[in-house]
């Protein structure tokens, strides 16, 4: 499967959503097979918050291949409420500007472009709030 066609696949990727347990409420992102609380395999949509605030980052320097022109760019994980915790590229920041507890939201943008034919994957970023 190629890449894109694997990220359109992922809804949460697009519409910002979790997985909700319809029997103890566990708000899961990305979404599962089973509840890990109460091992249900009932789960309805929900959509997880746009905003949060960074916990860690680190700034990538040596990046994979598909990544060189950004290089050095700022990676993080953020909360976003829920228990919800996400890895994202920090975009439209600079690095030195980064600090922890910092308020962000996430936006759709474009991640990357794959082979010669330049076929875009889209995701989410997070950018200072």
């Amino acid at each position: 499967m190629s890449a894109p066609k694997y990220w359109r696949e992922m809804a949460q990727r697009y519409r910002f959503e979790a997985a909700k347990c319809k029997k103890c409420g566990k708000v899961l992102f990305p979404p599962r097979l089973a509840c890990p609380a109460c091992k249900s395999r009932e789960f309805e949509n929900t959509r997880i918050n746009d905003k949060g605030t960074i916990e860690t980052y680190t700034i990538v320097r040596i990046p994979p291949s598909q990544f060189t022109d950004e290089a050095p760019y700022p990676v993080a994980i953020v909360n976003m409420g829920d228990n919800i915790r996400i890895l994202c590229q920090v975009a439209d920041c600079e690095p030195e500007e980064l600090k922890i507890g910092m308020p962000v939201r996430l936006e759709f943008r474009k991640i990357q472009q794959e082979g010669k034919s330049g076929i875009l994957a889209y995701g989410y970023k997070c950018v200072p709030e």
